[in-house]
């Protein structure tokens, strides 16, 4: 007879030093020898991206739709943890530090740069150097950064609020699969908690690798500090132990705080390109741009290139989505974490449709303002952001009024993206390597701290950005499966919480018509 208890006991230990031991070997993999690990990760990726492009392309775009689906459909006003739950967080409070956690860095190093890539190197059949570039550099822009990304997110955080809060399941992912009627002591589910933690580490170490290249541009621009994978290792070294201070603090405290302060110092950033840029020419972007990423929102979701020889959706669309997919597993639990007491339809209002609007605003502000700077000033960032898009974002500072400050601002700016992210993401990784205990000990949010900022270190020095990047593409794989599995397991869980309440509310209503009826025999 197996004894549940007895599983439950060693399956947190188990999946901690599985986790461990898979993200450590990669470590020690790029540390001892960086050329093999990049030989292999170049070799991975286009396997991966040759024989399953199509499949990220489907699964995103479907889990659009659900997302859509479930605010419009009569689950949307169903609440997360119960009718009489109130939310934890003010909204701008929630609102900071979803997207702080979401996309923070990303935005301040694709802000500028990406435009400006897609313009120089554009789809196949695009004229480079073009009006028509321009715009559709902004368009995929808009298409990469809006609807798909934070939907991904979307329906993970919903799946583990709903079945964390409404079913009494724990912070996990093996807790989503209920709806599928998956017993607790099956095996597969200690492979899905696998998956999300080893995505995850891949994922953040993405995005704080990134974010070593952007901080090292911005102190290179502001103090001339050398641009070198030593300066890169050393940032990441001083990140770390901020990062382990703010996530060993809580979430009540220091990250919530600077989640809001950097939402501010981003939206002061903004405002003021948007005040010293081309301002008419920034408005006109968002509309065009907006009404173009409506009108071609299918088609731009099932690209693929099976006619040409064109590896550009596989570098871009396929490189995104499998990012946003090996972040979901942290951005998801961290979202469901800070969520309780909001419906399905606010929730879903929130942290989709709000977030891509602000991503929208975000590129206009800055694509917009590089472009205008390339086309009709002569200033060539087309260029420079080919060469190294991490300076990119800097060379559009230069060309305007205050550069120096503005460089500044963004490098702090990226530095506490930084911080939040990676404290987030150490608080999360704990959590599921823990089997969904909401406090974790200190000394586990150590080693996946540590662990994670290895992590890139040794994807920096295995291949850089293009090292980065696959890590992120491959990793995320199989766990797009798991979020296939996850949307079925929500969609049953909800169909059966709708009949047992309406069930409740059918009685309640016959009780009280039997009620009056009584009251009024003679």
């Amino acid at each position: 007879m197996v004894n549940n208890d007895s599983l439950e006991a060693k399956r947190p230990a188990t999946l901690l030093y599985a986790a461990v031991a898979i993200v450590a070997s990669v470590v020690i993999w790029g540390l001892v020898s960086p050329a093999a690990l990049g030989a292999a990760a170049t070799a991975a990726l286009a396997f991966t991206t040759r024989s399953f492009g199509w499949f990220y392309l489907w699964v995103v775009l479907g889990v659009v739709v659900f997302c859509l689906f479930l605010a419009m459909s009569r689950y949307g006003n169903m609440k997360l943890g119960g009718e009489d739950e109130e939310p934890d967080f003010s909204v701008v409070a929630w609102f900071a530090m979803l997207f702080a956690a979401g996309m923070g860095i990303g935005l301040v190093f694709w802000g500028a740069a990406e435009p400006l890539s897609h313009f120089r190197t554009p789809p196949p059949g695009i004229a480079p150097m073009s009006a028509e570039a321009a715009n559709t550099a902004m368009r995929y822009a808009f298409f990469h950064w809006g609807l798909h990304p934070w939907a991904i997110y979307t329906v993970v955080a919903l799946a583990i609020a709903f079945f964390q809060s409404g079913t009494g399941g724990g912070l996990t992912f093996s807790a989503t699969m209920q709806g599928l009627g998956a017993k607790p002591d099956a095996r597969w589910l200690a492979l899905i908690d696998l998956f999300a933690v080893v995505a995850t580490a891949f994922g953040v170490a993405t995005s704080l690798g990134l974010g070593a290249l952007q901080i090292n541009s911005g102190l290179n621009a502001v103090f001339g500090l050398p641009i070198g994978v030593a300066s890169q290792v050393g940032i990441i070294a001083v990140t770390t132990v901020l990062f382990l201070a703010s996530a060993l603090s809580g979430i009540e405290r220091g990250i919530k705080w600077l989640s809001t302060f950097n939402l501010a110092l981003a939206g002061l950033l903004a405002a003021t390109i948007f005040v010293l840029g081309p301002t008419r020419a920034i408005l006109d972007t968002l509309t065009t741009t907006l009404g173009a990423y409506l009108s071609e929102f299918v088609r731009m979701s099932l690209r693929l290139t099976p006619f040409r020889e064109s590896s550009w959706v596989g570098d871009w669309t396929i490189f995104y989505w499998a990012w946003w997919l090996s972040w979901s597993p942290f951005v998801g639990l961290f979202i469901a974490r800070v969520s309780k007491g909001r419906t399905i339809r606010e929730f879903v209002a929130g942290t989709l449709l709000v977030p891509s609007a602000a991503c929208f605003l975000w590129f206009s502000v800055f694509g917009g303002t590089a472009l205008n700077l390339e086309i009709f000033e002569g200033i060539p960032l087309a260029a420079a952001a080919q060469a190294d898009p991490s300076t990119a974002i800097f060379r559009v500072f230069e060309a305007l009024p205050m550069g120096a400050v503005l460089s500044v601002a963004a490098t702090l700016l990226v530095l506490i993206f930084f911080v939040t992210s990676a404290d987030s993401a150490t608080v999360v990784l704990s959590i599921l390597s823990s089997r969904g205990n909401p406090s974790p000990g200190m000394g586990m949010q150590l080693v996946w701290g540590l662990l994670v900022s290895l992590v890139a270190v040794s994807l920096l020095l295995a291949g850089g950005l293009k090292g980065i990047q696959t890590a992120a593409i491959v990793a995320a794989l199989p766990f797009a499966v798991v979020v296939v599995l996850l949307c079925v397991s929500l969609h049953r869980a909800l169909a059966r919480e709708w009949r047992a309440r309406d069930r409740e509310e059918r009685a309640m209503r016959r009780r009280a018509r039997d009620s009056e009826s009584r009251r009024g025999q003679p």
